[in-house]
């Protein structure tokens, strides 16, 4: 669990028991005053983070709180336009957006909680 301090930063994520393997999940996070919202998923045992972001038209990814589409083979659709994102590079493999990818947000996962990397400004 976050110490005050990095609860204060914002560093926190996500415990790191509510992300499993292929699963997507929203997250908030707030730096400086800005709140950007993230898709985090675990996969092949490492957690990936981007901007909750289409690159086609800049909408949310997600089509409820927390409610992510994915095709049978695992991957993330988008649900404003259908586009379709890999789980390991957040690459587009199809829709309008193909050849695109999200905008990563470089996340490590350490004593049980899922955070920002110190370096990225997210």
């Amino acid at each position: 669990m976050p110490t005050p301090t990095e609860a204060a930063d914002n560093r926190f994520i996500l415990d790191a028991r509510e992300l499993s393997e292929g699963q997507f999940r929203e997250a908030e996070i707030n730096n400086q005053g800005s709140t950007r919202w993230l898709v985090l998923t675990r996969n092949k045992g490492r957690v990936r983070a981007w901007l909750n972001v289409c690159p086609h038209a800049g909408r949310a990814l997600n089509w409820a709180p927390d409610k992510f589409l994915t095709d049978p083979s695992g991957n993330l659709v988008c649900s404003a336009h259908g586009a379709v994102f890999e789980p390991e590079r957040g690459e587009c493999l199809s829709g309008p957006c193909r050849g695109a990818a999200l905008t990563a947000v470089a996340v490590e996962e350490r004593d049980g909680v899922i955070r920002v990397s110190s370096g990225d400004p997210a």
